[in-house]
């Protein structure tokens, strides 16, 4: 599956969480509008591999792609669409040889297009920049500026995307300076996950 070109990129919340909620959540914003999600979550439970393997069926069902945070082996097990790769998760070639060349392969890139380059280089499909405004989800995160979005725009060929602490009335500005999508956890899942996914839905449609 084609990771898309632009829209709503939701990142499960996870924490405190059943199963069966973070499944409902994730069908609720992709009624939304969400065009991709990425199950994320930094204290896998024993049962992570079947909560995967549902939340790709619900995507699949949608023809939205799944993908794996920081897990490589993971998105290989459950079929996922790909992985995302953080900081300290694993060369992108290393996910590429892992999990084939139609993987989606996403890379953090904080506040450093250099590294975004680099990445694109060894075959990434995007680039992820942020945190952009604070974040309850990564409250210690670095923060990136918006102009990082505008360099990016020039230096890159692939999608950018743009997380942290993105609300639907600060979303505009970072779209207007370069992202392609806008990366959401707890502003979607938070509170009514469908609704909220389609208040951020509307800032592409403009």
């Amino acid at each position: 599956m084609k990771f898309p070109a632009s829209g709503l990129y939701a990142i499960t919340q996870t924490a405190n969480k059943s199963g069966d909620t973070v499944i409902n959540e994730v069908a609720a914003a992709i009624r939304g509008g969400a065009v991709v999600v990425q199950y994320r979550d930094k204290n896998p439970p024993l049962d992570a591999p079947f909560l995967a393997r549902e939340l790709v069926k619900i995507c699949h069902r949608h023809n939205v792609p799944l993908l794996i945070n920081d897990d490589i082996e993971l998105a290989a097990l459950v079929g996922a669409d790909g992985v995302h790769l953080g900081k300290e998760d694993g060369a992108v070639t290393q996910a590429r040889k892992r999990l084939g060349s139609e993987a989606i392969i996403g890379v953090s890139c904080y506040n450093f297009v250099e590294q975004a380059m680099e990445a694109q280089a060894q075959g990434a499909t995007y680039a992820a920049f942020g945190r952009f405004f604070p974040s309850s989800s990564k409250p210690l995160a670095a923060p990136a500026r918006i102009e990082t979005l505008r360099q990016a725009k020039r230096a890159l060929t692939i999608p950018i995307v743009a997380i942290g602490g993105i609300l639907p009335d600060n979303g505009a500005q970072l779209l207007a300076a370069g992202a392609d999508l806008l990366a959401v956890i707890g502003g979607i899942f938070d509170d009514q996950p469908e609704q909220s996914a389609r208040a951020y839905q509307a800032l592409f449609s403009d």
